[in-house]
């Protein structure tokens, strides 16, 4: 789980990269899906053979919504919003998903509050101090602290910029966690009509891949948006579809298989650690003291209301 958070983190970073050094979002995102399609094909092949047969047209039709809803619209709001903000900022509403899926479920009834238990009490603070951490680090810089100098320059020059569109880049990652929040809620309707974890994950992101390549092309036409050289662009697509898609969902589901469903999520707080220090250190991320209150508040709440909902679990799924 701590390579789960490793891979997270790098896929983040190189995407800041990539998105910085001007590659076409949409075009990242379609060449990322694909590549995760191709590296879970194995998977599905071996893990799962002779279930592709068993996709019927309500399953294709769930798993194409699933695709949108949960990679096309999410991951775009997701890439612009950490194009106009920061790596160890953007991290942080990945991060806060669970929370969010937590909200939505209870505005729609889907979950108990349960406000008279313990754990339902640790919920609400693991709420509150998530959003508060997230509104302090949106909201308050303070003292930036020059730690060490960063490996690469990249976009050093791009900091002014970045604060002029942190408003709108808020949003954007605000808009992809409530995405990412209706994606779960959505997620076991395809596993009832198709449960078959690979094939299931690799249709998504091949339907994905081309929900994105298809709104790209609308958007710009122009070849040179869509051209791949031996370059970091080259480097930040492979690693996502090998690492941060293909391994992490087989690592994810072993954990799972292991250790319950309540495992994983509890290693996600890292994810923030790693990416502000190794944002600072290679791509030159402002370290302040507004985004350490807030970084230790989003951990600590995330930590408290994981650790509420792995208790509220029967002991059998713990």
């Amino acid at each position: 789980m701590v390579l789960v958070q490793l891979f997270n983190t790098g896929m983040v970073l190189l995407s800041k990269v990539s998105i910085g050094g001007g590659m076409f979002v949409l075009a990242l995102l379609a060449y990322r899906s694909l590549f995760g399609a191709a590296f879970i094909l194995p998977l599905a092949l071996i893990r799962e053979r002779g279930k592709w047969k068993e996709m019927d047209w309500q399953a294709a039709g769930w798993i194409f919504f699933n695709a949108f809803i949960g990679y096309a619209v999410p991951m775009s709001l997701y890439y612009y919003g950490l194009h106009d903000t920061t790596a160890s900022y953007a991290i942080i509403f990945l991060n806060i998903i669970p929370l969010t899926t937590f909200i939505l479920s209870f505005v729609l009834r889907i979950e108990a509050l349960h406000i008279r238990t313990m754990a339902g009490l640790l919920k609400i603070t693991g709420v509150l101090l998530s959003v508060g951490g997230t509104m302090i680090m949106s909201m308050y810089k303070g003292k930036i602290l020059h730690l060490w100098n960063p490996i690469i320059n990249h976009h050093n020059e791009e900091h002014m910029d970045v604060a002029s569109h942190q408003l709108c880049g808020t949003i954007l990652l605000a808009g992809s966690s409530f995405m990412f929040a209706c994606w779960y809620l959505i997620q076991s309707k395809v596993l009832k009509v198709y449960p078959y974890k690979y094939w299931s994950s690799m249709a998504t992101c091949l339907v994905g891949g081309f929900q994105t390549a298809l709104a790209g092309v609308i958007l710009r036409r122009d070849t040179s948006s869509w051209k791949i050289g031996w370059d970091i662009n080259l480097v930040t697509i492979v690693y996502s579809g090998a690492l941060a898609t293909a391994a992490k969902y087989s690592l994810n589901s072993w954990a799972v298989a292991k250790k319950g469903p309540s495992y994983p999520p509890m290693f996600s707080p890292l994810s923030v650690v790693f990416t502000v220090v190794l944002g600072s250190i290679f791509i030159g991320d402002d370290i302040t003291i507004g985004s350490l209150i807030g970084t230790v508040l989003v951990i600590v709440g995330t930590y408290v209301f994981l650790w509420a909902k792995a208790n509220e679990l029967p002991p059998n799924e713990k």
